[in-house]
């Protein structure tokens, strides 16, 4: 898969999916803590998202960056417009604005036990 390729893949993505977030390994085994965190807070608020692991392919975390313009990962889309990353994320969690975003009702309990988060759909791959 070429660049033009895979920028393509990642506009679709963006355009498609309602809560789109890019990551560093996927929603059941993220592999870093920001990633961690930021899926703790989709599945603690409720969303139903997609997530695509930006470590199979230096070339995802570039494409993506130049189309968002962010230069850090995760990024969190929603309805095709950037959010941001775990800071932002966080901070509008906590705040309720998240879950406005979202559609969703905000969460009684700020952090939902991963025993009872639900369970996601696998994560988007570039092949």
């Amino acid at each position: 898969m070429n660049n033009e390729e895979i920028r393509a893949e990642l506009k679709r993505a963006i355009e498609e999916e309602h809560v789109m977030l890019f990551m560093k390994g996927t929603p059941d085994a993220p592999r870093c803590g920001f990633s961690a965190r930021v899926t703790q807070i989709l599945n603690a608020s409720g969303a139903d998202y997609s997530a695509m692991d930006i470590l199979p392919d230096p070339r995802i975390r570039e494409e993506l960056s130049g189309l968002s313009g962010w230069p850090t990962i995760p990024q969190l889309f929603v309805n095709g417009e950037l959010v941001g990353g775990c800071d932002i994320v966080t901070e509008m969690f906590e705040s309720g604005e998240l879950a406005e975003t979202l559609g969703v009702e905000q969460p009684a309990r700020p952090e939902t036990p991963a025993a009872q988060q639900p369970a996601q759909a696998p994560p988007l791959q570039i092949e």
